[in-house]
C-alpha cells in the first residue's frame, strides 16, 4: 500500500494537470466561437456587399475573377440547387453536393457565403480554414498531461520511498541498542535531511555512551569516599576524637565535590550556549586562585599580562582552578602560572617541578576518570578534574593540551579566545 504522503503529492500533480486541460478546453472552446461568430458576420457583410449583381452571370463572372486574383485562391458560385454558375482559379465540380462531407465541405474549402438568390459563394485555400475542419490544439495537450502524470509517478515514488525509510528509522529509535541509519541517496534536500539524522543519532549515541560511562566512573569513584566515610563513622560512634570527625570531613567535602563535577559535566555536555558573557581577567583570576592553593609564598607564582576575555567567569575560574589543582596534586612546587597573549588568543601555561608524565599517556589524560595502567585505586586518578578543563576551553572556542615540558614536571596549556566567545557546534 503507498503511503498517503505519494498519493497527496501525486494526485495533486494529476488533478493539476486535469485543472490545465480543462482550461485550455474553455478556452479553446470560448476563443473558437467568439472567432467564428465575428468571421461568419464579415464574410457574409463581404460577400453580400461584393457580389452586388447575382444575377448578372456576365458580372458576377468578372468578380469573382477578380477577387480570385486579388486574393490568390479558387472561388466558384452555386445557385441554389447546387449546380455551378461560374467559377474562378483551379476547377470546381458540378455540383456542390461533390464537395460535402459528414462534417462540412471538403478539407481544404469552405463556404463564403449566400447571395440574395440563395446562391452559394465556395472559396479553397492551401490550408483548412474553418474552425471545424482546423486541428484542435486540445490533443497535444491532453497527450502531454498523460505523458507528464506517467513521468512524474516514478520520480514522486522515488522522493516519498526515501521519506519513508526516514520514518522508518524514526520509529525504530530505542528498538535496538544501536541507533539505526538511513541510507543517503542523492544530492537533495531530502538527502540532506537523512545525512542530518544520520548525524543526529551518532551525536545521541556518543552522548548517551558519555553519560553511561560517568554513570559507572562514578558509582566507583564514590565507592572509596563513602567507604571511609562509613568506616569513619563507625569508629567515631565507638570512640569519638577530632582526628575522626576531620576525616568526616574531609571524605564528605570530596564526596560534595564529585558529585558538583558529576552535575558541571552533565551540563557541559549540552550544546547550548554559554548561558553568561562577561569580561574576565586572567590574570587576576590566576592569581587568586593561586593564592586558594594554600602553598607557602614563592612555591606558586603568577606572571604575565593579557587583555580581558569574554566567557563565564565562574567557568573560567573552574578551568583555573582544576589545572592547579591538578598540578599540586599529582605535580610538586614550585608552580609556575604564565598568561599570554598569542594574536586572538589568550595563553594560560601552568607548569609543575614533579615527576611529570608517561610520554605515551598523551591526550588520554583529559580523559573522564582517567587512570594510569597500574596505578593502584589508593593512588587515586585524575577523575574528572581535567576533562572539565578541556570540556570548559572547548564550551568557550579554545583548546587545552599537555605540552613538553623542558627539564622536569608537566606543563598544561589553555588557549581562549580573546573577544566574544561563542562555543562551536558539537561535531
Amino acid at each position: 500500500m503507498r503511503s498517503r504522503l505519494f498519493w497527496k503529492v501525486y494526485l495533486t500533480i494529476i488533478a493539476s494537470l486535469v485543472l490545465v486541460v480543462a482550461a485550455g478546453a474553455a478556452l479553446f472552446r470560448l476563443g473558437a466561437g467568439a472567432e467564428g461568430f465575428d468571421w461568419s458576420e464579415r464574410r457574409q457583410h463581404f460577400v453580400q456587399t461584393y457580389f452586388s449583381a447575382p444575377l448578372d452571370r456576365e458580372s458576377l463572372a468578372g468578380d469573382v475573377l477578380r477577387l480570385a486574383d486579388a486574393l490568390r485562391i479558387d472561388i466558384a458560385v452555386f445557385d441554389a440547387d447546387g449546380g455551378l454558375i461560374v467559377s474562378a482559379g483551379g476547377p470546381f465540380p458540378p455540383h456542390i453536393d461533390a464537395l460535402r462531407r459528414r462534417r462540412g465541405l471538403e478539407r481544404g474549402y469552405f463556404l463564403a457565403g449566400a447571395l440574395e438568390d440563395g446562391s452559394q459563394v465556395v472559396a479553397r485555400f492551401g490550408e483548412p480554414i474553418d474552425g471545424g475542419t482546423s486541428r484542435n490544439p486540445l490533443l497535444p495537450i491532453s497527450g502531454a498531461a498523460i505523458v507528464i502524470g506517467l513521468g512524474a509517478y516514478p520520480l514522486v515514488r522515488s522522493l516519498t520511498r526515501r521519506l519513508e525509510r526516514l520514518r522508518d528509522g524514526v520509529g525504530k529509535w530505542g528498538d535496538d541498542a544501536r541507533l539505526p541509519r538511513v541510507p543517503v541517496e542523492g544530492k537533495d534536500e531530502i538527502a540532506a535531511l537523512a545525512a542530518g539524522f544520520n548525524l543526529a543519532a551518532e551525536r545521541i549515541e556518543r552522548l548517551i555512551e558519555a553519560h553511561r560511562s560517568l554513570l559507572a566512573n562514578a558509582s566507583h569513584e564514590l565507592r572509596s569516599p563513602l567507604a571511609r566515610l562509613r568506616l569513619a563513622v563507625d569508629r567515631q560512634a565507638e570512640q569519638p576524637s577530632e582526628a575522626l570527625r576531620a576525616e568526616i570531613v574531609r571524605n564528605l567535602a570530596e564526596v560534595d565535590e564529585l558529585v558538583e563535577e558529576i552535575l558541571l559535566a552533565s551540563r557541559l555536555d549540552r550544546p547550548d550556549a554559554l548561558e553568561r558573557l562577561e569580561p574576565v581577567d586572567l590574570v587576576a583570576l590566576s592569581a587568586e586562585e593561586a593564592a586558594y592553593a594554600d602553598l607557602p609564598e614563592g612555591e606558586i607564582t603568577v606572571s604575565g599580562a593579557c587583555p580581558l576575555a569574554q566567557g563565564d567567569e565562574r567557568l573560567l575560574r573552574r578551568l583555573i582552578r582544576n589545572l592547579i589543582l591538578n598540578a599540586v596534586r599529582h605535580g610538586a612546587p614550585p608552580i609556575d602560572i604564565r598568561v599570554s597573549q598569542e594574536g586572538g588568543m589568550a595563553v594560560i601555561l601552568i607548569r609543575d617541578h614533579g615527576p611529570g608524565l608517561p610520554p605515551d599517556i598523551g591526550e588520554r589524560i583529559f580523559e573522564r576518570f582517567f587512570r594510569p595502567q597500574g596505578a593502584s585505586e589508593a593512588a587515586g586518578g585524575w577523575g574528572l578534574g581535567l576533562s572539565l578543563v578541556r570540556q570548559i576551553a572547548e564550551k568557550h572556542g579554545g583548546s587545552v593540551r599537555l605540552r613538553e615540558a623542558e627539564g622536569p614536571g608537566a606543563q598544561f596549556e589553555a588557549r581562549l579566545p580573546i573577544g566574544s566567545a561563542s562555543h562551536p557546534p558539537p561535531s
